[in-house]
């Protein structure tokens, strides 16, 4: 398996440039008015719309697979549930502050703790990934409807976000078994890359 790498050895450093300058159209994409996103079928394709949703949420999964143990689980599951609590927020007009800013430092940020291979307490780990959930589910919250075609679309997205982190754990897992974790480190700097470029959109 390693062979297979060592044919491409500028891959791994050129991946960043590729995923920062090949997809700036997809960049922080949050398309649609209030109230238009209105079913499943929005709701599951509306994460794959912009790249800064993307790379958080593969990026939530990568970093639980390199945390290990119950962290595999539990930092996933703590982004969905406070990304939903963010998304009834924003169909409920509450105000929060830098929400774009928040979305492009959890990017930056987990990015960078992908490519440090930074392992926090448990609790630290869940409460850091939360706060970037409730930026995430509050920018898609602001745009769903209050009707029940609304929650259609918050199931719709919840399951994509899912989908995205099982993704990056997988990845993450996959990279473990070949005793290849400098591809996780690889792929979180190409994600903090990313980070930079919306920080500075």
């Amino acid at each position: 398996m390693k062979n297979s790498f060592q044919a491409f050895p500028l891959f791994p450093r050129m991946l960043p440039l590729l995923l920062v300058f090949l997809l700036p159209s997809l960049a922080q994409a949050h398309p649609g008015m209030p109230g238009h996103t209105h079913s499943f079928i929005s709701g599951l394709g509306h994460p794959l719309t912009g790249l800064d949703h993307i790379c958080a949420m593969i990026a939530v999964g990568l970093w639980a697979a390199q945390c290990g143990r119950r962290a595999r689980w539990l930092v996933p599951l703590t982004f969905v549930s406070i990304m939903v609590i963010g998304g009834i927020l924003g169909m409920g007009g509450v105000g929060i502050p830098y929400v774009e800013q928040g979305i492009a430092a959890s990017v930056l940020v987990l990015g960078i703790f992908i490519a440090a291979a930074v392992r926090l307490p448990l609790a630290a780990s869940a409460a850091i990934v939360g706060l970037f959930a409730l930026f995430h589910g509050y920018a898609h919250g602001a745009e769903m409807s209050g009707t029940v075609s609304g929650f259609t679309y918050e199931i719709g997205f919840v399951t994509a976000t899912a989908s995205l982190h099982l993704s990056g754990l997988s990845f993450g897992l996959m990279a473990q078994r070949i005793n290849s974790a400098r591809l996780i480190r690889y792929a979180g700097g190409a994600i903090a890359a990313c980070g930079l470029y919306f920080c500075f959109a």
